[in-house]
């Protein structure tokens, strides 16, 4: 299963929350990672997120979705599901896990 971040959401992803534009890490989260994730879990297969593609991405859009997955559920957990792809800034797969690790402190 797999999620492109590009041509599922957008090639802009937006802030944090809905109130400060579209595109939002929240809505993010609520339209797509948090269904896809579920469904991944009931199909026992793995989530890949991929990343390429976009114009890049702010620090609240990839916190409030991929900490706010991690505060919904446990990252530990989330992580045995989820995969990133990110060849285009590979430094932000380590990036989101830090998000993620950190979403519960």
């Amino acid at each position: 299963m797999i999620i492109s971040v590009a041509k599922d959401f957008s090639e802009t992803p937006g802030p944090r929350v809905p109130e400060e534009g579209d595109y939002s890490g929240l809505q993010f989260l609520h339209d797509l990672l948090r269904p896809k994730y579920l469904k991944a879990i009931e199909d026992h297969t793995t989530l890949t997120i991929d990343l390429d593609g976009t114009e890049g991405y702010a620090t609240s859009f990839l916190e409030a979705a991929f900490g706010g997955l991690a505060r919904e559920f446990d990252a530990s957990d989330v992580l045995k599901v989820i995969q990133f792809k990110s060849n285009d800034e590979p430094y932000l797969v380590q990036e989101i896990i830090k998000y993620m690790k950190d979403a519960r402190k």
